[in-house]
This record gives structure tokens, C-alpha cells and sequence, in this order.
């Protein structure tokens, strides 16, 4: 698989001073000695094309399967399918082996990492991708929005019945985690078509976009429906509200997800539960590994 460069930064900021020598040697054992001076890989992962017939885009998947898969050949995982692959898909990948190195907390899972259009500059693709409206911010006026259908549909009709096809998964058990405008685009699912993922992760998500058009997106799936079976966690930084600081945001995105947990708590939806967290002293950027930690340990905690 590609080097990572800034995503092996992250992971080692992350987890280095939490390294014990057991986990050092757990995530070394089976590597093969590299030629000098040749790209860092991470082992046990794979890369497949799904391209998008509709659009005409390829799009890849990064996959990783869990310990047990090749020793437990009759058993299906819950499957994590993580927006903004190229840096979170990695990180994701260490929290879930480091957690459980004591015993189980996470349960096993297979690791989807949802990549950006090749060719496309990763910000481009997000914000085609990932937004429900054309209605982009200014600053971003010249960089196309409102794909977000689109992409839902290529989820739906390519990338799931792919990775249910060639892997061990449980279709029962599908959870999407998105971060800022990923995390958006999981909203956007959980008010159109809900029963695709049973969990949604929702971290620090962009719903100001388009004069926060989610909400209306919210009530209007309220008006028609009596239920909302899901799973939903969301987390936020502390400092993603208006501020002096230079790592406070311009919207107080940390009452817009406060909002839309008392909407849908008073929906009084059976098939709902909901949850969130305020993570003290962090941000819109270094408030992810933690907050995909906690994402992990609620949606997918380990089976007694």
C-alpha cells in the first residue's frame, strides 16, 4: 500500500508515548525487511478499484482485515466504512489494534477506507462528494458542492455490494464514520436512507453548511416518518465554537450538534439512540484520533 506521510505523523503523535514494547512488537513481527530508502507500508492492507459507472470516476477502497478473519473462516464482521481514507483510514486501523492489546474493548471489525476520486485534488472530491447542496461557502466558491446523492448512490449500488461480495461481511452490521464535511455526509444518509449503515459516527460535523440545510433535511424526514432506527454518536472539539484563539471555528459548530441531538431526542424516534461528546481541549483538526477512539469503544464495543 502507498506511503502515508502525514498520516504516519498524526498516528505517531498519537500513540507513541502510549506505546508499550508488547504493542511495538505486535505492529513489527511480520514485517519483511524493506530495500533502503523504499516507501514505509502498511502490512495486511489492500487496495481495490470501485469506479462509479454513473460518473465515470474511480475511486479506491483501502481495506483491513481484522486478526481472526483467516483463522475464523466461517464467521461475518461488522464493517467500518471511514470517509477521508487517506488519513483516517490509518489511524483508525492503529487505535483498533492498540485498544484491545489488553483485551477486548473494540470488537473486531473489517476497516473500509472510503478514498478520494484519482486524479481529483482531495479537497475538490470532498467537496463534491461530501456536501447535500451546491450552496458552498465563499471562500470555496470556485470548487464544485451538492454531489453528495451521487456519492450516496455509488455507496449504495458499488461500494457496499463490493465489499459484501468478496469479503466476510456482515450487512447487519454496517457503520459510516465521517469527520467535518465527511460527517455531514453521514447526516445526509441518516435522513434519506437510514437503513444503509445501523451506526452513524458524526465527528465534528459541518452542519452550518448551505445556512444549515441539514436541519431542514432533519424535519423533513420527521414529517414523514414515525421511526429512525440507527445508532448515532457524534463527537465535536470544545474549541470548534467562535473565539479569540486561532483553533476557535467561525460557527459555533459544537451548539449546532448540541441542536440536533435535542431535535432528534424529542422526535421520541423507538428505533433511535443518540449520543455525543464534548472533548475538552481540542479542535476542528486534532480533535479526530480521539474522537474516533470514543466512536470506536460506543459503536462497536467489544461482546461480552
Amino acid at each position: 500500500m502507498r506511503a502515508w506521510g502525514l498520516a504516519l505523523v498524526l498516528m505517531a503523535g498519537l500513540l507513541g508515548s502510549a506505546c508499550s514494547d508488547r504493542a511495538d512488537a505486535q505492529a513489527t513481527q511480520t514485517q519483511a525487511a524493506p530495500a533502503d530508502g523504499s516507501p514505509y507500508v502498511l502490512q495486511g492492507t489492500q487496495v481495490w478499484t470501485v469506479p462509479d459507472p454513473v460518473s465515470g470516476r474511480e475511486y479506491e477502497i483501502f481495506v483491513s482485515l481484522p486478526a481472526s478473519y483467516a483463522t475464523s473462516p466461517n464467521r461475518r464482521y461488522p464493517v467500518l466504512y471511514v470517509t477521508d481514507a487517506d488519513y483516517a483510514f490509518p489511524i483508525i486501523r492503529q487505535i483498533a489494534r492498540r485498544v484491545n492489546l489488553e483485551g477486548p474493548v473494540v470488537e473486531e471489525f473489517i476497516l473500509i477506507g472510503l478514498s478520494y476520486a484519482r486524479g481529483d485534488n482531495p479537497v475538490a472530491s470532498r467537496n463534491r462528494d461530501y456536501t447535500p447542496t451546491p450552496n458552498g461557502p465563499r471562500r470555496a466558491s470556485s470548487t464544485l458542492h451538492g454531489g453528495g446523492a451521487a456519492y450516496q448512490t455509488y455507496l449504495k449500488t458499488q461500494v457496499l455490494p463490493f465489499v459484501e461480495n468478496r469479503f466476510r461481511a456482515d450487512p447487519t452490521q454496517r457503520v459510516l464514520l465521517g469527520h467535518s464535511y465527511g460527517g455531514l455526509l453521514g447526516a445526509q444518509i441518516l435522513f434519506t436512507e437510514p437503513n444503509l449503515f445501523k451506526a452513524y459516527v458524526l465527528g465534528s460535523p459541518s452542519f452550518w453548511f448551505d445556512k444549515r440545510h441539514i436541519m431542514t433535511m432533519e424535519a423533513d424526514y420527521a414529517r414523514n416518518h414515525r421511526d429512525l432506527t440507527a445508532d448515532v454518536f457524534m463527537y465535536i472539539g470544545a474549541y470548534e465554537v467562535p473565539g479569540d484563539s486561532r483553533r476557535n471555528t467561525e460557527v459555533d459548530m459544537v451548539g449546532d450538534l448540541r441542536t440536533m441531538e435535542r431535535v432528534l431526542t424529542s422526535r421520541n424516534y423507538p428505533g433511535l439512540r443518540v449520543r455525543s461528546t464534548v472533548l475538552e481541549d481540542e479542535d476542528h483538526l486534532t480533535v479526530a484520533p480521539v474522537g474516533f477512539t470514543r466512536a470506536l469503544m460506543a459503536v462497536l464495543p467489544a461482546q461480552p
